[in-house]
């Protein structure tokens, strides 16, 4: 069969923490303004439902196509990686195994540290952006609507999340448990995303330091979590290199492409730890070459989650059972949906005859009431129709056989169980 003919499958394309470095991907991450490009061309090239997420710890493809390559070769073009180290640390999910996927990445179950909903935000921002470039439909609609309600009722009835733990929280925790006299060292957080806020708020929840300096290129944004947050001060960008050599601790959380510090930023022979918590690593490598400074990076603080993560892993069977709700749900909604072509080819043809049974008695009987026989018939073919539907749902392996035997006794020819026919 050629890949014309092939029909269209739901896939999830991609790589995450699980089998690729910070450098692998790295590489593979998709700028916001290439994500933008990239849902244009899949729609310019035919591809009905597809959204991007691209994090610190993965990037993903979701959408509908006849072969998953039509999503890889997106990914590939978009991005700086390359098809051979994608086939290294890959992963390609295809119809239930990526709906599944969804639900376990959605509900912290598929998180690098277990538990953690940072994904949730990064998620409703992927899709957002997919509907604004109109390239979601309503499968992924519902399916994204279900995997959200997932994710909240599992925050809300399990133990996953218990102990918070994220990678803004373990920089944090490495610095108390590293650092002897962290309160009274001067830190520097650079970068004001999601990440690097969260962070500033768990410096100022969990230590007593009141030496802290925030720095973000767009100096209003670092002014206006200032004013909600006067214990820290806010630092201008073109100041950075001079904050930089007059610290101790650095926390890097900018999202740029490459790296916005590098070793010609640091004064020779400075003692300091640098926490880099962006993806790409926003951090040049050639500053592990200074003997006095200590890089450490996403990876290596995940590392540090242990205790709090064997509380949460004994929670995933319970987990597990509420998604699996959700999932019954959608196949429900799937299983239903899939009638929908045959059940309005039915209620059309009856509302056909309908009319023609109520305008052949009006004219041959003096003072008929048309407003009450279009009433009582209407809830006649509303029952034929919701028993038509039970009767698929319930008799599957005759869904064929019945489709037949309706068509031919209402002369139906469109009558069709597959939307796409």
């Amino acid at each position: 069969m050629s890949q014309e003919n092939l029909p269209t499958k739901l896939y999830n394309v991609g790589l995450s923490y699980k089998k690729a470095d910070v450098k692998v991907r790295g590489a593979f991450s998709v700028t916001k303004e290439n994500q933008k490009l990239l849902l244009k061309a899949a729609k310019a090239n035919g591809i009905d439902g597809i959204f991007v997420l691209s994090t610190c710890n993965r990037t993903e493809i979701t959408g509908f196509a006849k072969h998953p390559f039509e999503l890889i070769s997106l990914l590939i073009k978009y991005s700086n990686g390359n098809v051979e180290d994608f086939i290294e640390v890959s992963n390609v999910y295809k119809n239930k195994d990526a709906v599944k996927h969804l639900f376990n990445i959605g509900t912290g179950l598929d998180s690098q540290i277990l538990g953690d909903y940072e994904i949730v935000g990064q998620l409703k921002e992927a899709f957002k952006l997919a509907k604004k470039m109109k390239t979601t439909n309503a499968y992924l609609e519902r399916l994204m609507n279900l995997v959200l309600q997932a994710s909240k009722d599992v925050k809300n009835n399990t133990k996953l999340s218990s102990g918070t733990t994220s990678v803004a929280y373990a920089a944090i925790q490495y610095i108390v448990e590293n650092i002897e006299d962290h309160c009274s060292n001067k830190i520097l957080i650079y970068g004001l995303g999601e990440i690097g806020k969260n962070t500033c708020k768990n410096v100022l929840n969990y230590t007593s330091n009141k030496q802290i300096t925030l720095i973000n290129r767009t100096h209003e944004t670092a002014l206006g979590f200032v004013e909600q947050h006067p214990e820290v001060k806010a630092g201008n960008y073109s100041d950075l290199k001079n904050q930089i050599q007059n610290t101790d601790i650095l926390i890097v959380a900018t999202g740029a492409s490459t790296p916005t510090v590098t070793k010609e930023d640091l004064r020779e022979n400075q003692k300091l730890l640098i926490l880099d918590l962006s993806m790409p690593e926003n951090v040049d490598a050639s500053v592990k070459e200074l003997s006095e400074v200590t890089l450490v990076n996403v990876d290596e603080l995940s590392k540090i989650t242990d205790k709090t993560i064997k509380v949460r892993e004994s929670e995933i069977p319970a987990a597990e059972k509420i998604i699996e709700k959700y999932k019954e749900e959608f196949n429900e909604w799937i299983s239903l949906r899939k009638f929908v072509p045959a059940v309005n080819a039915l209620k059309k043809s009856l509302l056909a005859i309908q009319h023609d049974e109520i305008d052949f008695h009006s004219k041959k009987i003096k003072d008929f009431n048309v407003e009450h026989a279009e009433f009582v018939t209407s809830r006649m073919i509303q029952k034929i129709t919701t028993q038509f539907v039970k009767h698929l749902k319930d008799e599957d392996t005759a869904i064929d056989q019945s489709i037949g035997v309706i068509s031919k006794m209402f002369n139906i020819k469109e009558l069709s169980l597959n939307e796409n026919d």
